[in-house]
């Protein structure tokens, strides 16, 4: 008997670097995995409760969410040194292809004429620049809160109880997924230490600032091929590029007390991972200043202290 807890067993394989996390990750999540015969109720379908404006934006999410494609496509091409994570992608790229295949065949069964055609969906199949695979991961974990808030939000906006249930399954897999990131970044911060932490903070200060800009920030929102420029973003590349704010600031009207939820969750989780408290985004940035301020010190060349000059 050693007297090592589960905990602490887990933990030194993590700093080791020996523990993969794709396998219990898989049976975590397919163990709560919905179906989608089953799990929704498409005879509760009530056609007085969906507007055509309602529809609309059910076909916009399903494209968008057909974006896992080139960001699976991206993450294998730059995480190929890290065989655990991406396997993770298998997982990743299931579910998310998932919620768009359920969102067209809720328009497939209740509203065929605005099922995205093929060429709607390979048009946001195109090539993402390389990125650092750290703050890349970092700024996928702050989309799946943003997606899981989004996706709760539009499930009180709808009426119609079929795509109600559709998008609190969504938001709950986005959750999940937010989770299997979050495992991820923990498992960097033993690997990679300040390095990681320095990437981390970065990203969760841009993503919990929202309220200082006028675009949604979310990845599907960002440039990330500047040869496309400016058709270069997810949401560009849309039968209607403007869907998205209209979407969250006219109709589910994802307000302040929304943006309040997201950044609280963003800055819950960096004061988990820092072992710091931040309350503001404001001291999540001192924390990161710190932290580089600390990079650049140890980085230096220590100079020799000048010996006396003997007369």
């Amino acid at each position: 008997m050693t007297g090592r807890t589960p905990e602490a067993d887990f933990s030194a394989s993590l700093l080791q670097g020996t523990l993969m996390l794709y396998p219990e990750l898989f049976k975590q999540l397919e163990a709560v995995r919905w179906n989608m015969d089953t799990d929704i109720p498409w005879a509760s379908f009530d056609a007085s409760k969906l507007t055509d404006e309602q529809a609309q934006t059910i076909k916009m999410n399903a494209i968008t969410e057909w974006s896992a494609l080139p960001a699976t496509e991206m993450f294998l091409r730059d995480n190929k040194d890290d065989s655990d994570f991406s396997a993770f992608m298998s997982i990743w790229f299931f579910e998310e292809q998932k919620h768009a295949l359920v969102l067209m065949e809720y328009l497939k069964r209740f509203r065929p004429d605005l099922v995205p055609t093929e060429k709607e969906l390979h048009e946001v199949r195109f090539e993402f620049e390389t990125a650092p695979p750290l703050e890349t991961l970092m700024l996928h974990f702050c989309g799946e809160i943003r997606l899981n808030h989004w996706y709760r939000c539009a499930s009180e906006w709808h009426t119609e109880p079929v795509i109600k249930q559709i998008y609190t399954q969504l938001s709950q897999d986005e959750a999940r997924h937010g989770g299997a990131y979050l495992r991820y970044m923990k498992r960097a911060i033993s690997k990679f230490g300040n390095q990681a932490k320095i990437a981390f903070t970065k990203v969760g200060v841009l993503m919990a600032s929202a309220r200082r800009t006028s675009q949604a920030l979310h990845p599907t929102n960002l440039h990330v091929n500047k040869s496309l420029f400016p058709r270069d973003t997810v949401q560009s590349r849309l039968p209607n590029p403007e869907w998205l704010e209209h979407w969250l600031d006219t109709q589910i009207k994802f307000d302040a007390a929304w943006e309040g939820k997201v950044v609280d969750r963003i800055l819950h989780n960096m004061s988990l991972l820092m072992h710091q408290s931040f309350k503001t985004v404001q001291e999540l940035n001192r924390y990161r200043k710190e932290l580089s301020r600390e990079v650049t010190a140890s980085a230096l060349p220590v100079t020799p202290a000048a010996k006396p000059q003997t007369v």
